[in-house]
């Protein structure tokens, strides 16, 4: 596996990523779904890390650590529009229509699983920046099952708080991610000092 396969392989996810943020973002607005909103912030994020990516293989790998620190504090982005997005509505959680909300979960589930199953074989590759990519996916794939959970408790109990619970989850799972991204990118700078 050459570099150019990488290369190949997240500016695909990347795109991918972007595509379904479009969908996701314009079905939370519409529905008015907090778990919705984190997850299509997600993968606007998404996108942004992996055409980082996509830009920064063919940097040193000081470099590329450096570009690992700025990914984990953009992973962190979409926790703090979550929490925000949160925040107004906790007041006053209206539940958001539950079928809409599974679909869009099931699709956004079809897109991370692809992404990941794409980006798995090569998570130990380029430190903190092909780590970032493939903890992305996964997790993302993680917040859809929870989010289409999050729709089925809907359809039976018509509340907001499954959809504001998972929001926030999402949120806390990105926040775990950035963390671990942040020290993949502290090991790569002391090998990189050595």
């Amino acid at each position: 596996m050459d570099n150019h396969d990488l290369r190949r392989a997240v500016a695909l996810v990347g795109l991918a990523n972007l595509a379904y943020f479009f969908v996701e973002f314009a079905m939370a607005r519409h529905i008015g779904s907090v778990s919705l909103f984190a997850d299509s912030v997600d993968f606007l994020e998404d996108a942004a890390v992996n055409l980082l990516i996509f830009v920064a293989l063919a940097w040193s790998a000081r470099r590329r650590a450096h570009v690992g620190r700025v990914l984990a504090m953009l992973i962190l982005v979409p926790g703090i529009a979550t929490a925000w997005t949160a925040w107004q509505k906790f007041a006053a959680p209206v539940a958001p229509e539950p079928m809409l909300m599974s679909a869009t979960g099931f699709g956004a589930l079809a897109v991370n699983v692809s992404c990941a199953l794409l980006l798995a074989r090569y998570r130990d590759r380029s430190g903190s920046l092909t780590r970032a990519a493939f903890l992305s996916a996964r997790n993302d794939a993680v917040a859809n099952l929870a989010v289409m959970a999050a729709a089925a408790v809907t359809l039976a109990w018509r509340s907001g708080w499954p959809d504001l619970v998972v929001g926030v989850a999402i949120a806390i799972m990105n926040a775990d991610a950035a963390s671990k991204v942040w020290r993949a990118a502290g090991r790569e700078e002391q090998a990189a000092r050595a």
